[in-house]
């Protein structure tokens, strides 16, 4: 087990290493340049001295391998460098937004497993009945809906509530608030995206939990547990379950990997200031320094997800074993 644990640690060097220079590429290859941005934006007078100041400050004259050598060495010492766009360390803008995204991709996880393994083992239990397709039905309904529609219907149900019963709107607050510093200001600000996003992907995660334990549940030790009298409650819960979550753990580890930074719109309906939307801007800003750790840092966490779920299978299925 400690071998494999080893093993998949070290084949994440050449993984990120590959990232790395795909994303060092394609950027180079977007058309655009920051410096002419950054001094448009003045609405001065610009020429061409001004902008290749610029340029050198920033670092963008250097040769590609020289600026690829100070990527790769930033990358494995933990620093980015500054923003080519604000000026600022990049840890410290990550960090202010890190948090947040981290807080609702853990929130929507929590909230998609607590709809879509139930509910997906009771579809599957009472399969072909009304509670079935109840269930997919609802399920129908979460991929169908996007998220930031939901969330959209979710703040103007809490405003027209909220004006009728007390008289006066609710509206989410504005700056986020640490969940240690203020609970109630936190969870107000991010319990609904959460519920938003969360039911969006719980419904993927429900029909993989029906459909994988209705294949388990045809199995021959299924058959034979029932044979021998066991009851069905812990025929399902001890012998079936966990071998039908191999495929539904996936999904989710994939899920809240992309939650990590691919929120961007569910974040501009909620007003929050994540991940995502500071994805977006990088992007527009051709703000190339930090484009580049936010691509590092998605596929991290993607490469470290699907580390953590390759480790769980071991634990949910006994029958595998790692060499």
């Amino acid at each position: 087990m400690w071998q494999y644990v080893l093993k998949r640690l070290l084949m994440m060097i050449p993984t990120l290493i590959g990232a790395a220079i795909l994303v060092f590429v394609v950027l180079r290859l977007i058309p655009g340049d920051v410096c002419e941005l950054r001094l448009a934006g003045t609405g001065l007078y610009v020429d061409e001295e001004q902008i290749q100041i610029c340029r050198k400050d920033l670092g963008l004259n250097d040769p590609l391998y020289i600026q690829f050598f100070n990527f790769i060495v930033g990358l494995f010492t933990f620093d980015f460098g500054k923003s080519m766009w604000t000026g600022r360390e990049i840890t410290y803008e990550i960090g202010l937004r890190f948090q947040l995204s981290l807080q609702v991709a853990i929130m929507a996880t929590v909230t998609a497993i607590l709809i879509a393994i139930p509910l997906g083992t009771i579809s599957a239990v009472k399969q072909n009945t009304w509670i079935d397709y109840v269930v997919r039905a609802f399920s129908i309904a979460g991929i169908a809906i996007p998220s930031f529609w939901l969330g959209i219907m979710i703040i103007l149900g809490l405003l027209i509530s909220t004006q009728a019963w007390f008289g006066e709107p609710w509206m989410p607050p504005i700056e986020y608030v640490p969940i240690w510093k203020d609970p109630i200001a936190n969870l107000s600000q991010l319990i609904w995206p959460a519920v938003a996003t969360g039911y969006r992907y719980s419904a993927v995660a429900t029909r993989m939990t029906r459909s994988s334990l209705l294949e388990v549940l045809r199995e021959d030790y299924v058959r034979t547990a029932r044979a021998k009298g066991l009851l069905e409650k812990v025929i399902i819960n001890r012998h079936a379950l966990k071998n039908a979550l191999l495929p539904v753990v996936t999904i989710i580890g994939i899920e809240f990997a992309f939650l990590m930074g691919g929120l961007v719109v569910t974040e501009q309906v909620f007003n929050l200031n994540g991940l995502g939307k500071l994805f977006v801007e990088s992007v527009t800003n051709q703000d190339f320094t930090m484009t580049q750790a936010l691509v590092m840092l998605v596929v991290l966490i993607f490469v470290f997800t699907n580390f953590i779920v390759d480790v769980m299978y071991a634990w949910l299925d006994p029958r595998i074993r790692y060499s």
